[in-house]
């Protein structure tokens, strides 16, 4: 079933699921589907604060799994379950190095970094940062990063609503500005991964060097 079709077929519990499997490291589109939520939103499908919360609560769990994994089992087996899901042992030393020297800021702009957000739960388990600081933190960057997608998700399905009669005797137009931005996004995503792996390039290059 399509992550679309969830969001449609169980509502409210279908936001849960998706944003819970996503924070634990399962490769589901969590700000998408908040932003559809939004969308759906704006129809008077979804009320806000249901919405939100469930968005909330979805990325907390999955945090707290991810983060007591990191606790009790450690990084050999971070590594070792990660990698089905694209965590490997550079980008974990990557987002590290990043987290042991900036941890509370590390925890709150990962949020809205896609790939980042599912490792940094794991490394504050692994790391044994105090609970109370991660879980304080955590819920901060949660409660806004849900709130920002879903708010967005609204006004875009407020603005299709109102062009849409303009756009669908103009499918051409349409149709630019969606390959537009779908080229946008792929753009981004490649920037995205080549700051991952940049770093981790330029250290290794550095070792064989030395």
């Amino acid at each position: 079933m399509h992550f679309q079709e969830i969001i449609q077929h169980y509502g409210y519990a279908g936001v849960f699921f998706i944003i819970l499997v996503e924070a634990i490291g399962f490769p589901f589109p969590a700000e998408t589907t908040l932003t559809l939520a939004g969308i759906e939103w704006s129809k008077g499908v979804f009320h806000l604060v249901p919405l939100w919360l469930m968005g909330c609560l979805g990325n907390l769990l999955g945090s707290a799994v991810a983060f007591f994994i990191g606790w009790f089992l450690g990084r050999p087996v971070v590594l070792y379950f990660g990698k089905y899901v694209g965590i490997t042992d550079q980008k974990l030393d990557m987002v590290n190095e990043r987290f042991q020297r900036y941890e509370l800021a590390v925890i709150f702009i990962a949020k809205f970094i896609a790939g980042v957000r599912i490792i940094v739960p794991y490394l504050a388990g692994i790391n044994r940062m105090n609970p109370a600081k991660f879980f304080t933190v955590n819920t901060i960057a949660a409660i806004v990063w849900s709130g920002a997608f879903i708010i967005a998700g609204k006004y875009i399905g407020m603005e299709v609503s109102r062009y849409w009669p303009f756009l669908k005797h103009h499918l051409w137009l349409a149709a630019i500005l969606a390959a537009v931005l779908v080229a946008l996004v792929i753009a981004f995503r490649r920037w995205e991964r080549k700051k991952m792996h940049g770093p981790a390039s330029n250290a290794k290059r550095d070792r064989a060097e030395r």
